[in-house]
Parts: C-alpha cells; structure tokens; sequence
C-alpha cells in the first residue's frame, strides 16, 4: 500500500508489520507544520493498510521527539489562525491514536517530550532504551500541558506523582517511567529495534480480532478523558498561548537555543 505522508514521517515493512518513524534527525525530530499535520493522517491511512496487523512507531537518529519545533510554536505569536489550527490538528492526534484499531508498539529510542511524550504513553506497549527519557515542560514556557499530559498522565499514574512531573517538567529517567506507569520496560539502547520487532512479531501472529477488540475496550478508559479533560486541556492551552509570559519565555527560549 502507498502512503500519501511527507518525508518527515515514513512508513515501512511488509508482512503483518508497520514501522512508522519519525523522521526529522537532525532537529530531534522536533514537531513542525508537516510532521503535525502527517502525525494527524498516518493512522487511518495505517487503518486502511489491508495486511498491516502491528504497528512500531519510532525516532530517527538519537531522539523520540523533542516536542515542538521552536520556530514553528513561535510563528503562533502572531498568526492566530495557525495557532488554532495547531490545536484543532493536536486533537486530531490523540484522538486518531486512540482510536486506531491495531496494535502500537512505541520503541523510545531517545528524549520523548511534550507532544512526543504524549505520543509515546498512548501507545500500546512502551518500550523505552535506558538512555531515554520522558519529559512535559508545557509550564516552563507559559503553556498549559493540554495536549495530553494534564488529560492522560493521571490515568496512567498517581496523580501526586504526575503533578509533579506535570509542574516542574522535570526529566524522567528510564527506570522512573517504568516505575511510574509511564512506560512498559525498559530496553538497552542497541537491543531497542530488535526487541520492538520480536514483540510485533509475536503479536502479529495472534488471532486479530481477539487482540483488536480487546485494545478496544481496554483504550475505552483513557477515550473518556476526550470529551473532559483533554477538551479542557487543549481550551486552557489556547488562552496560555495568547499570554505575555508564555510570548516573553519562549522567545527567550528560542533565543537561547540559537
């Protein structure tokens, strides 16, 4: 089957197993325009994939995702009709991936943050290299943490333990997330493809629609945040954004990241 995505997301393998990358190296696959909106189309376009029965999804070169790419997030200063439609995309994401009837394994190959820590823990199973880390600096640069971590994280942890992480974006090891429910296991750095590929394989060969269906129900608990907290997250996220602290911090940040 053909994919009809841009270049900065890449689908390959044959058989019963997909591999999507993100694939943006050598900006640490930091989210622009064309990856968010390819991030929103991948998974119908996966659904309609008649021999896919497993998908990977992973980084290319020493990153997940490094979150939004700086000028992109930037340009939403001053352009209010990109910046709502970031956010109408943005929903589109979680909801596309929530819903996707097959199988995901995340192979967390490198930093997943913000957005891509998102991604990464609404996969099925998270397989994350000990030299990975998961991280949510929403607050940081004046934002909230609307495009999954205030709605979800609290689903999948103690929300004491997710408030803290939430408030001060502080990094969480490898170790930390598996402790915290954030992550499946952790995975040394080298055996990462191989291990990600043994576990699609195995699912791949069990019986489809008992393993479907039951993603299905299962996914039921964390599609209850759509309507609630994850609407509140993404609304709450547009009124920070026209803020002039979250214009004066990420100015600064992108300054400092010249």
């Amino acid at each position: 089957m053909r994919y009809d995505l841009p270049e900065v997301l890449t689908v390959t393998g044959a058989g019963p197993v997909r591999t999507v990358t993100i694939n943006r190296p050598a900006e640490l696959n930091a989210v622009n325009a064309d990856l968010h909106w390819a991030l929103a189309q991948v998974w119908r376009q996966l659904a309609a994939d008649p021999d896919a029965r497993v998908v990977i999804l992973t980084g290319a070169g020493r990153a997940f995702s490094a979150g939004g790419d700086l000028d992109w997030i930037t340009s939403f200063l001053d352009d209010p009709i990109a910046r709502d439609e970031s956010i109408r995309e943005g929903a589109e994401i979680i909801e596309e991936l929530l819903r996707f009837p097959l199988p995901v394994i995340a192979a967390v190959n490198g930093p997943a943050v913000g957005l891509g820590a998102s991604i990464a823990i609404l996969c099925d199973i998270v397989l994350i290299s000990e030299r990975a880390h998961l991280a949510d600096p929403h607050i940081a640069v004046g934002l909230v943490a609307g495009d999954g971590g205030a709605a979800f994280w609290p689903l999948l942890t103690p929300i004491l333990r997710s408030r803290e992480y939430l408030y001060t974006g502080d990094r969480i090891d490898a170790v930390t997330a598996v402790e915290l429910g954030l992550a499946s296991r952790t995975v040394p750095p080298d055996d990462l493809p191989t291990a990600a590929r043994a576990l699609a394989d195995r699912l791949a060969a069990l019986p489809a629609q008992a393993l479907n269906s039951t993603k299905r129900v299962v996914n039921m608990y964390l599609s209850q945040a759509l309507a609630g907290p994850l609407q509140a997250g993404f609304a709450a996220e547009v009124v920070t954004m026209q803020s002039a602290e979250h214009r004066e911090r990420l100015q600064a940040l992108r300054e400092r990241a010249r």
